[in-house]
């Protein structure tokens, strides 16, 4: 298994874990040239701050953190090669919003802060973040709901709708109303899934058996006890 196939695996098994940015970019497949920016979507700067930040969200503890995995050249490859415009667009603002909020609240850029200063403004932008999207994810529910009612209210027209659409109807998750892509959300998806699909995430941060044994699909772990890679 190559390093992109590892990365599909792992998104589809934390997908419950991941934005809705980032599960509609391996629904479409990083294939697609669409999504490929020609040139340098990020300054030297701007890479030395998607290092840092995935530092942050992963840092060093019992085993290597995100920085000592490589995962900020995959940041950078992953939202240049595989994301839409969209995306590239709000993480590259993101970027710049996150080192102007450190110059205004501690007058240093973001390269500049102590540990516990990036830890407090990381988590100040992933709990807006978080109250962003649950706001948004409410109103497309409310607006999913007043049109499921006015379906209700009036069947000819809902008839009519299934109708014209006949053959074109999916479930697919891509189908669902598309969320807006946010910063922190790409950058913390692209974290997680660069690590773990690291060589040292995969055999320090995980439990690794080089040559397994028998396949067991349900393993009772220790309190304390790492997942299996």
């Amino acid at each position: 298994m190559n390093r992109r196939e590892a990365v599909r695996s792992v998104a589809f098994l934390m997908g419950g874990a991941l934005s809705a940015t980032t599960i509609g970019v391996f629904l479409e497949s990083c294939n697609s040239p669409s999504t490929k920016t020609n040139g340098t979507l990020f300054t030297d700067d701007q890479q030395k701050l998607i290092t840092e930040v995935a530092d942050i969200i992963i840092p060093t503890t019992s085993s290597p953190g995100a920085k000592a995995a490589g995962v900020g050249p995959f940041i950078s490859m992953m939202v240049k090669d595989c994301y839409p415009d969209d995306a590239q667009k709000a993480f590259v603002k993101g970027l710049e919003d996150l080192d102007k909020q450190s110059k205004e609240t501690y007058k240093k850029s973001f390269l500049e802060l102590s540990v516990a200063q990036r830890q407090e403004l990381l988590g100040k932008v992933r709990d807006e973040t978080v109250a962003a999207t649950k706001a948004e994810k409410e109103n497309l529910d409310k607006q999913q709901q007043a049109e499921q009612d006015k379906q209700k209210t009036n069947p000819a027209d809902a008839a009519k709708s299934q109708t014209e659409n006949a053959g074109n109807i999916s479930i697919l998750p891509k189908d669902k109303p598309k969320m807006e892509p946010r910063f922190f959300a790409i950058i913390r998806d692209l974290t997680l899934l660069g690590y773990f699909t690291s060589e040292i995430g995969a055999t320090q941060a995980y439990a690794f058996v080089e040559i397994p044994g028998r396949y067991d699909g349900c393993v009772d772990l220790k309190p304390g006890q790492r997942v299996w890679s």
